[in-house]
């Protein structure tokens, strides 16, 4: 059953690089990144949660390089890690060919902590010889003081600047494997350093709000900068910082993607009704049991958890595969065709059911064994529900009445508090 595609606005092309496997701009999709939270120096521990990055959705990891230890453990993790690896570096030149050194597949630079022209210069010939990309990290947390001074604070011109500055040392030794970032915690700061980085390079842009802190907020805030700019056709890669387990980060960065039409779906997207007076189940309870039931079950499904079969199957007509309630019952349907009903208790088992065989057969398959009694239960339901709760299933009309009863009442009477009484 084909359904009609519509996507965000059009990519701004920019020149495409190579993260060890991962291509990174151009007509390469949008990429995940995050970033570990272990000790680097800690092999086994950091490799671990690597591989839950990789299963969440993460594209690219970055792992800090900032001493000895951790240079050395990037040696040992790089070839055994599932996705290339960026090497992060703030303040010491010897880290970043260090960690070089341990063939990592980028690097990222603060150009606000490493600021010596020279040393920016010989990691820029080192990467070049390697093949390997350097991202420009600016962030307004640590803009260069000489930049915050001349530009008055961390505005989006003195983001962009610093950028533009660190980029024209790696141009005085020919290198253009690069992509930037400017990020800052302000989400209004963010979207402007980044719409103004896009007019000025053709280099891709790794999007980010810096410190975005915990969920929910966190998550609300890395959203509303993050999906703007994609919305807007900016944005080659995209990072979630919270302040939570790093593969929060992977899965909502995964998600957002997802939900964008800028990656195909490849895990579970639930949908629910917000209720109403019409609901015939808890659909709050209903669609948490699940969301448990079926997240774990790597199903690349949207799937619907309706509270009544008056609309639902209609309103949720674009999930594969969905549920509705009404009169003790479960109407289970595949894209708002009415495939089975059972009983009440039996909606989640019936949903995950259904949604493992979607997986194994596929849609048209399923479609075509429904149940022939089905669509003839599910409109006797309707019905009946329609018939006890009507068309106002939230007496809205009665509401609506009073209204004008009192609005009414306070014109004949004269406008003021006491027309009311």
């Amino acid at each position: 059953m084909a359904r009609a595609t519509v996507s965000v606005a059009t990519r701004r092309r920019t020149r495409q690089i190579r993260v060890g496997s991962v291509a990174v701009g151009g007509d390469a999709p949008v990429s995940v990144q995050s970033m570990t939270t272990t000790k680097t120096a800690d092999v086994e521990g950091t490799l671990r949660q690597i591989y839950a990055l990789a299963a969440a959705g993460a594209d690219i990891v970055r792992c800090t390089c900032n001493e000895r230890e951790a240079a050395e453990g990037l040696a040992r993790i790089v070839p055994r890690s599932p996705v290339p690896i960026v090497a992060d570096v703030h303040f010491h030149v010897e880290m970043a060919l260090a960690a070089l050194d341990a063939g990592v597949h980028g690097l990222r630079l603060n150009p606000g902590n490493l600021r010596k022209p020279e040393e920016i210069r010989l990691v820029a010939r080192e990467a070049k010889d390697r093949g390997v990309p350097i991202r420009i990290g600016v962030n307004s947390g640590s803009l260069h003081p000489e930049l915050y001074e001349r530009f008055g604070g961390a505005t989006p011109e003195a983001l962009v600047e610093s950028a533009r500055m660190e980029l024209s040392y790696f141009q005085e030794v020919g290198f253009e494997d690069v992509k930037i970032s400017v990020k800052a915690s302000n989400v209004p700061l963010m979207i402007q350093a980044y719409r103004l980085a896009s007019e000025t390079f053709d280099h891709p842009l790794h999007l980010g709000v810096t410190e975005a802190g915990p969920p929910p907020a966190g998550l609300v805030k890395a959203t509303a900068g993050i999906a703007t700019l994609l919305a807007e056709g900016i944005g080659d890669t995209i990072r979630y910082s919270l302040t939570a387990d790093p593969v929060e980060e992977a899965r909502a960065g995964r998600q957002l993607l997802e939900s964008l039409g800028l990656r195909e779906r490849r895990g579970l997207d639930l949908v629910a009704c917000p209720s109403c007076g019409r609901a015939e189940i808890d659909v709050i309870r209903v669609a948490k049991e699940a969301q448990a039931a079926l997240e774990g079950r790597g199903i690349p499904l949207q799937v619907a958890v309706m509270g009544c079969v008056v609309n639902g199957p209609g309103e949720a007509r674009e999930a594969d595969l969905g549920i509705a309630a009404g009169r003790h019952r479960g109407h289970l349907f595949i894209r708002g065709k009415i495939v089975r009903v059972v009983p009440e208790d039996q909606m989640v088992e019936a949903l995950v059911a259904e949604a493992d065989r979607i997986v194994a057969e596929g849609i048209d398959a399923r479609l075509a064994s429904a149940d022939a009694s089905a669509e003839r239960e599910a409109a006797e339901d309707r019905k009946a529900l329609f018939e006890q709760k009507g068309a106002d299933a939230n007496d809205s009309e009665k509401v609506v009445m009073r209204i004008r009863k009192h609005l009414d009442r306070a014109q004949e009477g004269g406008d003021g508090p006491g027309a009311r009484a």
